[in-house]
């Protein structure tokens, strides 16, 4: 009789290893289902950047008054419509940048006709344009004697 349990506690046991082995074939031949990476954020990168400085307060640098105004004529073209061909008036300011930007607003011939614009584009301390504002419109071809200086 002992033996006979043996017998069939070994067989159980068997049974028992055999079904877990078919469950593992099966789940390794099964394909898993895949995530998407996912994305990165800016949160992503500043966590980064605060563990890559090791406890530092991470500085944002400070852009370069070319690269302020290439984002500044870029950001109006955007919003506008019209790409800026000159700017005529560039400061910084107690909170970020101002610039007087030329526009062609409407093209004429002879060219000396047409309508252009002056905005005033005001930028945070990191160059993104916070507002801008048409403060006048000329003739491509006219002098404006009221205005001097730019102002």
């Amino acid at each position: 009789m002992s033996n006979t349990r043996n017998t069939e506690e070994s067989q159980d046991l068997q049974e028992s290893q055999d079904s877990r082995e078919s469950q593992e074939t099966r789940s390794s031949r099964t394909p898993r289902k895949r995530t998407a990476p996912r994305r990165r954020t800016e949160t992503d990168s500043d966590a980064e950047h605060d563990s890559d400085t090791a406890g530092s307060t991470p500085a944002r640098k400070k852009p370069k008054p070319m690269e302020v105004l290439r984002q500044a004529r870029a950001q109006l073209a955007e919003l506008t419509g019209m790409e800026a061909e000159s700017v005529s008036s560039f400061e910084q300011t107690s909170e970020g940048w101002v610039l007087e930007v030329e526009v062609l607003e409407l093209e004429r011939v002879p060219d000396t006709m047409s309508l252009m614009a002056s905005y005033q584009v005001e930028l945070d301390p990191d160059g993104d344009l916070t507002g801008y504002r048409r403060v006048r419109r000329y003739e491509r071809g006219r002098a404006d004697a009221r205005r001097s200086g730019g102002h």
